[in-house]
């Protein structure tokens, strides 16, 4: 049994070995670069690949590996958007991902960068960073005091729900799919319109799937309370940045954090000091002060590493044994 796996990460690599160590039956190679038509050969004479990569996984890509004979696939992430499903199916390919890693490190993220916001820790920081040491005109305001309004309410956004209970806050919540204990609660708006009147700050956990690109946009924030929060840990193509930013420009937007973009790939995970910047309007957000950008590093924990690691692989050796693991991608 031998499995190959794609752009592994140092931070990656005490996960693998361990897993390695625990399948002394497995044969497993890894390399650092990403699977695309080229390197597909990287994994001639294995039974399976591992990948974790925001490239598309095209056709020309899956032609490659089902041409050397390969049609198991474990992704060592959640998203499978960037999958050609129909060259997945004319060619058999068996494919699993990881939807649940880790909620806590997303929600963990997600409202502290809310908490963040509303307290101004940026403003604050650059103002000591200067010796200034003056509490005005930097005040921030109080969790409790604000109604979060939830967008998604899977395992991420109930474990932010829990995290913004216990700070006290007033919590509504939308989904199309209700959950049972959310329901009981009494926690849901039956409409998007009805949660962007209430909501003080609004925080979003849907996928990046069709029905939701671009959810935020000029439309929908004219909807909202004039000076709301706005805090994006989910999908980028959720947003259409462009309307975000001339909501900060005008003021209705108070405030604004994202670990997301939908041009993310190839300025996200790149060192661009010493270099020109090559995203005008990532830079202007970046430059403001009531703007927090993380790059796509929500879900970036040791623990949330271990299970992305530990799940996938485990899956490829499912494939392998040609057993179905409870993670496999219906397709």
């Amino acid at each position: 049994m031998k499995i190959f796996a794609y752009g592994i990460r140092e931070d990656e690599q005490p996960a693998l070995k361990a897993w390695i160590a625990a399948h002394p039956e497995v044969t497993v190679e890894f390399t650092d670069q990403l699977l695309d038509p080229e390197t597909a050969k990287l994994a001639e004479g294995f039974d399976a690949v591992n990948v974790y990569q925001q490239l598309d996984y095209t056709r020309e890509t899956l032609t490659a590996l089902h041409e050397l004979g390969i049609n198991k696939m474990s992704l060592r992430n959640v998203g499978t958007d960037n999958i050609d499903f129909d060259a997945a199916r004319e060619f058999d390919f068996s494919i699993s991902n990881v939807p649940v890693y880790s909620p806590n490190a997303i929600a963990e993220h997600s409202i502290i960068q809310m908490s963040r916001l509303l307290r101004r820790t940026k403003a604050m920081d650059a103002k000591v960073a200067k010796h200034d040491l003056r509490w005005a005109p930097t005040i921030g305001r109080e969790m409790r005091m604000q109604t979060v309004g939830v967008i998604g309410t899977g395992n991420i956004g109930r474990v932010a729900m829990k995290i913004l209970k216990g700070f006290g806050a007033k919590v509504i919540a939308y989904d199309l799919y209700h959950n049972a204990e959310v329901e009981a609660e009494g926690l849901y708006v039956d409409t998007l319109e009805e949660l962007y009147a209430q909501a003080d700050v609004i925080t979003l956990y849907v996928p990046g799937v069709p029905a939701n690109h671009h959810m935020i946009n000029a439309d929908s924030i004219a909807k909202m309370k004039d000076g709301v929060v706005i805090v994006n840990c989910s999908r980028g193509n959720l947003m259409d940045i462009d309307d975000v930013i001339a909501g900060l420009d005008s003021g209705k937007i108070s405030d604004f954090a994202m670990d997301v973009y939908e041009e993310e790939v190839g300025l996200f995970n790149v060192d661009w000091s010493n270099k020109e910047f090559p995203d005008a309007k990532i830079a202007d957000l970046i430059a403001r002060e009531n703007v927090l950008v993380t790059p796509h590093t929500a879900f970036y924990t040791t623990k949330a590493v271990l299970e992305m690691v530990t799940q996938s692989m485990n899956a490829s050796l499912a494939f392998i044994n040609g057993e179905k693991p409870s993670i496999a991608v219906e397709y």
